[in-house]
């Protein structure tokens, strides 16, 4: 019986401090969203120890950017409970650095956004 590993990005939960009454930036907005989630997709990976282990885990990190889309900062505020995992962001995050730049609308210089990470054998 043959089992497939994969990581899984569960939705960008974003608490940045924007009104979103207009509605193009509405769709700015949620078009830098997708964009960023598929960019976690592609980055994020199955440690082979954790593999090899058959270990699954979630966790949340807090991540700051600037307007340029740089990643100034971040805190896993959830960790997975699993180290091998728990070590795996810090290098998911310098694969990701840079994120794509926000909308020109986003009026804040710095953002904050939390993002769930999950890994899962299926």
């Amino acid at each position: 019986m043959s089992r497939f590993f994969k990581s899984a990005v569960v939705a960008l939960t974003l608490s940045v401090s924007f009104i979103m009454a207009n509605t193009s930036f509405a769709s700015d907005f949620k078009s830098w969203q997708t964009e960023v989630v598929k960019l976690v997709a592609k980055k994020q990976v199955y440690p082979r120890a954790a593999m090899r282990q058959e270990l699954e885990g979630r966790a949340k990190v807090k991540i700051n950017i600037d307007r340029s889309g740089a990643i100034t900062s971040y805190e896993l505020v959830e960790p997975s409970g699993v180290e091998i995992f728990d070590k795996e962001i810090d290098s998911l995050v310098e694969r990701l650095n840079p994120l794509p730049a926000p909308p020109a609308s986003a009026s804040e210089s710095q953002l904050s956004f939390i993002l769930p990470l999950t890994w899962q054998i299926q």
